[in-house]
């Protein structure tokens, strides 16, 4: 399959790195906003300039789009639908309805396939979630998210005044996630289930009480959660915090028989060294399902859900009936 990257950050350079195990896929160029001479890819793929992605329409099977969930995929999904199939890791949940919606109609009319919400989170995590349901629908799901540093989190203290770089981890609290290994079925909220560590570089001559008092008292972010401020200098952000780990666990306990006397726990979980790069590996295998899919006429925005496990995997259904059955 060829495949054409979409924005070229921490993602796209993990989709790149990714096609080295990925032994099917063939990379066609890598398409950014800024000026492709700035632009120094990890294999040496060729870089071109995003206004010019229509011109290998016919030379790309699947277009990998690499922006952000916030502004650019809600615009860039769609348009790009029109072109190309594609696959997108757009990861603000409440509002997936909207974009699928959006994107399938410009993906139907042009008879292209566009794949959302790739990824771990959603992705194979929704999928967990799923199996889990449907084998015990007697039960209470539970998402873990880390220890891991969350991107978005640590954008946003970067963006206090005061503040020279910064991470944010996100840290499940031992207590509930024991409550819920152990099978009870506690009702808890995402508070209740993470805290919150920043590790911090202050500009010279910042106010450290005013920052910690800024970050802790964020809507949205930090507010209702228990964080931790910890102030360091960049040479221990670097040594120490440089690298995106991440991963967490989705877990269901359920109940069967007569009486419900039988209890259950099914958990699936992940811990990764590097969130972006095994995010990226996941989208070239979800790009591979997209060709397939639309290589038999199935059009239109597509999710995790709808893509049979055969399409993800390079070998054959006879193969896999003898490898892994």
């Amino acid at each position: 399959m060829k495949i054409g990257i979409y924005g070229y950050g921490n993602l796209g350079r993990g989709v790149e790195c990714a096609t080295l195990t990925h032994k099917d896929a063939e990379l066609v160029g890598v398409f950014t906003r800024r000026s492709p001479e700035s632009v120094k890819t990890a294999l040496g793929t060729p870089v071109y300039a995003a206004a010019d992605v229509e011109k290998f329409k016919d030379k790309i099977d699947v277009l990998i789009l690499c922006g952000g969930s916030a502004t650019d995929l809600p615009e860039a999904t769609p348009e790009l639908s029109k072109n190309f199939n594609v696959v997108d890791s757009f990861d603000t949940h409440a509002k997936i309805p909207e974009h699928f919606a959006r994107v399938d109609s410009v993906a139907r009319e042009a008879g292209h396939t566009a794949l959302i919400s790739a990824g771990w989170d959603p992705g194979l995590f929704s999928i967990a979630r799923l199996y889990a349901s449907a084998a015990l629908p007697d039960g209470s799901d539970y998402t873990f998210w880390g220890k891991g540093i969350s991107q978005g989190h640590s954008d946003a203290i970067r963006r206090v005044p005061g503040v020279l770089d910064a991470r944010q981890y996100t840290v499940p609290i031992e207590a509930a996630l024991s409550a819920v290994r152990d099978g009870e079925t506690p009702t808890l909220t995402t508070a209740d289930k993470h805290r919150r560590e920043c590790y911090v570089v202050l500009k010279e001559g910042a106010d450290a009480d005013a920052v910690r008092e800024a970050i802790v008292n964020m809507p949205n972010y930090f507010a209702d959660y228990e964080t931790t401020v910890n102030f360091i200098s960049m040479d221990e952000l670097q040594k120490n915090h440089s690298k995106m780990p991440h991963g967490g666990m989705v877990i269901r306990n359920g109940r069967t028989g007569v009486d419900g006397e039988h209890s259950h726990t099914v958990e699936f979980g992940l811990r990764l060294d590097s969130n972006p790069e095994f995010t990226a590996s996941v989208l070239v295998a979800y790009a591979r399902a997209v060709v397939k899919m639309n290589s038999r006429g199935d059009f239109g925005c597509k999710t995790v859900f709808d893509v049979a496990p055969v399409d993800l995997s390079v070998f054959s259904g006879e193969e896999l009936r003898k490898r892994m059955l």
